[in-house]
């Protein structure tokens, strides 16, 4: 994951400039957020695009990219002819959203990847490279952990707006030093305020992909216990 860090590096620039506006009033709020009207645009201009040339809009990624941002929507194949310009809140015109394609083989379905973990992700890789402290903190499970930000520089943990709720999600960190946002706070809460039962085995990150717009990418797959609470899947020797 660590190779498409460097993509999103650009959007340091984004970040300060939205902080340096001083009032809300000085930029617009729709690259902020979802927005049901611009999803249904893309897909249209998707379905109709595929219509017309029996592929998808999307770029070439490599095989073994993770499923939540393999599907990227190339918006130079959509504009002008599907669609006069790529969204306000896309990545392409400074939003904070990156338009994808899921279920690409069977229903492609457009969806967002939320940029504000990679950025974040990417920070904290800075820091990781140029520490020599220890970076791993409390043991979540079996080779993966918390990170102690304060060995790494930070005065507070770090952590990113979820695109679900009104949480605060922490990043975890593998063995191997590959950062993930942990999305377990969000799927046991919405797993209870929905009464959902789950199989252990199940990729409860589904349940996520198929209510909201947004796709839980950079995060490791997510199953139940037998208490039907959100247990993390990682295993580096099955990876």
């Amino acid at each position: 994951m660590k190779k498409f860090m460097k993509w999103f590096a650009v959007l340091s620039f984004v970040f300060v400039m939205l902080a340096g506006c001083g009032s809300a009033t000085n930029f617009d709020q729709s690259s902020l957020r979802p927005d049901v009207d611009m999803l249904a645009g893309v897909q249209r201009a998707v379905e109709e695009y595929q219509k017309d040339t029996g592929v998808l809009p999307i770029k070439t990624k490599d095989e073994d990219t993770d499923i939540f941002i393999k599907y990227l929507i190339d918006f130079e194949k959509l504009v002008p002819k599907y669609i006069g310009s790529p969204p306000a809140n896309s990545y392409e015109k400074g939003g904070i959203f990156q338009y994808m394609i899921w279920d690409a083989e069977n229903n492609p379905t457009v969806k967002l990847v939320d940029l504000r973990t990679p950025e974040r992700i990417r920070e904290i890789n800075i820091r990781f490279n140029a520490s020599q402290y220890p970076q791993f903190k409390d043991k979540v499970q079996e080779h993966v952990y918390t990170i102690n930000f304060k060995n790494i520089g930070y005065k507070e943990d770090i952590t990113v707006n979820s695109p679900y709720s009104n949480n605060q999600l922490p990043f975890i960190v593998t063995a191997e030093g590959d950062i993930y946002v942990d999305y377990s706070m969000d799927l046991y809460n919405y797993m209870k305020d929905q009464n959902i039962t789950a199989q252990p085995g199940d990729d409860i990150r589904e349940l996520l992909v198929d209510n909201f717009p947004v796709v839980p990418a950079y995060s490791l797959p997510y199953t139940v216990d037998e208490n039907n609470e959100p247990v993390i899947v990682y295993d580096p020797l099955k990876k």
